[in-house]
């Protein structure tokens, strides 16, 4: 069964978080080609995660390197029970 391509069981935030998680040192402009949204919104988004305590951003020169705090648990009612690292251990596990 294929699913419809208008909808995504996780949202941009989660996308990104994915990506930074890959590759902590990224550009935003490959995050917001791999996720399909603007490098607007990848840093809007950048932005609420680093305000939320599940981002930090660090500057290395002229570029950024993101570190997640994989212990903060999720927003949602239905799933605060788990943290961020949690969902990133299922969507991209380790090596």
């Amino acid at each position: 069964m294929a699913y419809p391509e208008s909808w995504t069981f996780l949202s941009n935030h989660s996308h990104v978080l994915v990506c930074l998680a890959a590759e902590p040192d990224i550009r935003v402009r490959d995050v917001a080609a791999r996720v399909g949204i603007t490098e607007r919104a990848v840093q809007r988004i950048v932005t609420d995660l680093v305000e939320a305590g599940v981002l930090i951003r660090l500057r290395e020169g002229r570029r950024n390197h993101y570190q997640i705090e994989r212990k903060v648990c999720l927003r949602h009612p239905i799933e605060k029970h788990c943290a961020v690292g949690d969902l990133l251990t299922l969507i991209c596990p380790p090596e």
